[in-house]
């Protein structure tokens, strides 16, 4: 597992993670202090997880861990904790692990050049088009591959005020993949890729990387980001050839009231 190894790379952790949760934006949002407390009703549930950043003491954490649980318990939800390596107290991994929370992941938070992807990105010959906003046929690849409900997808992106582009991948005018960028402070996200099973194969995610690589670099963009999970084996191959190196592998703590 890759480990964040300067005060640097620890900045830089936490301050991808944060343009995450802006890019996808909970349906409230508490601070607590440095925490972000997320709750969202309808969205995935890692949109509405605790972003425990910052330095705290140890003596500190067991009354930041109760206010952050109680503020989940009072809306019907399950307190569960982003853990990533540098960004968050170095003993509240272990301190939620006493208290009965079930680790999962992990997930890899990846970077890279635009330009890099740029000039790694090989001519496909399908056509991806880039559009302001989602059409139906983007929500059906990423419900199709991800199970993603649009009824509770569009009020996600609703929600999301940075400048995002949407690329659609087609091929004999069908629509085969699909992918989100948000650009934030000079750096674009990469959210929602999928490609149709049958349609893997092609260079479709690599067109759609492209395209967009191209629209972050049309607006001064110069390093995009995004998140894997680590045992994708298919898609970290896929990051890892259009140039993106691992920053930090990060996980997540559920309380125990989830396995109920």
């Amino acid at each position: 597992m890759s480990m964040v190894t300067s005060h640097g790379d620890a900045g830089l952790v936490r301050g991808l993670q944060e343009r995450v949760a802006a890019a996808q934006p909970a349906e409230q949002v508490r601070r607590l202090g440095d925490w972000w407390l997320r709750y969202t009703e309808t969205s995935s549930w890692w949109v509405g997880t605790v972003l425990p950043h910052g330095t705290a003491d140890r003596a500190e954490l067991p009354e930041l861990i109760s206010a952050a649980e109680h503020f989940y318990v009072s809306r019907g939800a399950v307190p569960r904790f982003q853990l990533s390596p540098g960004a968050c107290p170095a003993e509240l991994d272990d301190m939620l692990a006493a208290r009965g929370y079930r680790r999962s992941g992990p997930v890899s938070l990846r970077t890279a050049h635009t330009a890099e992807i740029l000039a790694r990105a090989r001519p496909t010959g399908l056509d991806a088009q880039l559009a302001e906003f989602p059409s139906q046929e983007w929500f059906a690849v990423g419900r199709a591959i991800h199970g993603n409900d649009p009824a509770a997808e569009q009020p996600l992106l609703a929600r999301n005020t940075q400048q995002s582009a949407f690329v659609s991948v087609r091929y004999d005018d069908e629509v085969i993949a699909v992918g989100r960028a948000a650009v934030d402070t000079g750096w674009a996200g990469v959210f929602g890729m999928a490609t149709l099973p049958r349609a893997r194969g092609m260079g479709a995610a690599s067109a759609a990387l492209g395209a967009l690589a191209s629209w972050a670099e049309a607006r001064a963009t110069g390093s995009m980001y995004l998140q894997v999970e680590a045992e994708n084996e298919t898609a970290v191959r896929l990051y890892t050839r259009m140039g993106f190196t691992e920053l930090c592998e990060y996980h997540y703590r559920t309380a125990p009231a989830a396995d109920r």
